[in-house]
C-alpha cells in the first residue's frame, strides 16, 4: 500500500510474526498472522475455509515469546489467499497487550493516542 493509502487508514497495520487459531461454531483452523492493528488482523487463508463476509469468529493470536491476544472478530474481507478480520470484542488483558505492541511498532505516542481515540468511537 502506498503512503497515501496508509495516511487514509484510521488504524495503522504492521507486520507481526505469529500463529493464529481461528474458530467458528463448527471448525478450527491454524494459520499465520500477516499483520495486526488496533482494529483487527490479516491472516493467511486456511485450507478448506468456507466462511463468508460478515461471519463471526474467535481469533486467538500467539506472538513470539508466547504473548497471547484473543478477540471476537467479523470477517471483513475474504481474499483468495488471506482473510481480513475486524475486531468486535476484546478482553482487557488482550487489549493491553495489543496496545503495547502497537505503541512499540508506531514509535510515536501522538499517533497511538489518535488511534486510541478513534478506537473508542467504534
Amino acid at each position: 500500500m502506498d503512503s497515501l493509502g496508509n495516511e487514509r487508514r484510521r488504524f495503522r497495520r504492521f507486520p507481526v510474526e505469529g500463529t493464529v487459531r481461528l474458530y467458528s461454531p463448527k471448525a478450527m483452523w491454524t494459520c499465520d498472522l500477516v499483520d495486526l492493528s488496533l482494529r483487527g488482523c490479516l491472516i493467511t487463508r486456511p485450507d478448506a475455509f468456507d466462511g463468508s463476509h460478515g461471519d463471526n469468529y474467535r481469533v486467538d493470536i500467539r506472538l513470539a515469546g508466547g504473548v497471547m491476544i484473543g478477540m471476537s472478530c467479523r470477517l471483513a474481507r475474504p481474499f483468495d489467499d488471506r482473510l481480513a478480520f475486524s475486531c468486535q470484542k476484546i478482553d482487557f488483558d488482550s487489549f493491553v497487550k495489543l496496545k503495547r505492541l502497537v505503541e512499540i511498532n508506531l514509535g510515536n505516542t501522538e499517533v497511538l493516542f489518535r488511534e486510541l481515540a478513534e478506537f473508542s468511537h467504534h
